[in-house]
């Protein structure tokens, strides 16, 4: 089995980056007028969409509750069933804007599984493409992306809000 290094993720792991509080708290109870400047791409009824900082790849993006709640196992049904209707039009959206070629879709529970923001939970939604990893970010710890945060904020929610407006159905 090959093994592929992250070194940097460790320095982003150690890092005092809660200096504002939770991120899933504070972004969301900006003013909506601000989204596009919180990345945030996406507000339902129990759970928001927003980009991540620090993409592992073009494209990632976040799904939380608006309720700061640390676990998956504590989240109401029907917060859960938000969530996950969310990843499904996230993934739709993604498909029209970015054409991957897959999804890595995922919770890191806790600081020990990875977790930037333990306490609160979140869904990871990262498109891949073939080819997507390769010797930048463990030779010369840089991983590149091909545009700015802010370009693919437009194009994914230009593809997320008519879905979200119209129900719209998944493939």
């Amino acid at each position: 089995m090959q093994q592929l290094w992250a070194p940097w993720r460790m320095t982003y792991i150690g890092q005092d980056n809660h200096d504002e509080g939770c991120i899933f708290d504070t972004k969301p109870a900006r003013d909506p007028a601000e989204d596009a400047e919180q990345l945030i791409v996406h507000r339902g009824r129990l759970c928001f969409v927003m980009m991540n900082l620090y993409p592992y790849n073009t494209g990632h993006l976040l799904i939380a509750p608006y309720a700061h709640l640390a676990s998956l196992e504590y989240l109401p049904t029907e917060t859960t069933a938000e969530l996950m209707l969310l990843a499904q039009r996230c993934q739709t959206a993604i498909r029209a804007a970015l054409n991957p070629d897959g999804f890595n879709l995922g919770i890191n529970e806790g600081g020990i599984a990875g977790a930037g923001f333990a306490g609160h939970v979140h869904l990871h939604v990262v498109p891949r493409w073939s080819g997507d990893t390769n010797f930048m970010p463990v030779i010369g710890d840089v991983k590149v992306m091909p545009e700015f945060l802010q370009q693919t904020y437009t194009k994914i929610r230009a593809h997320l809000q008519p879905l979200m407006a119209t129900g719209g159905a998944t493939p």
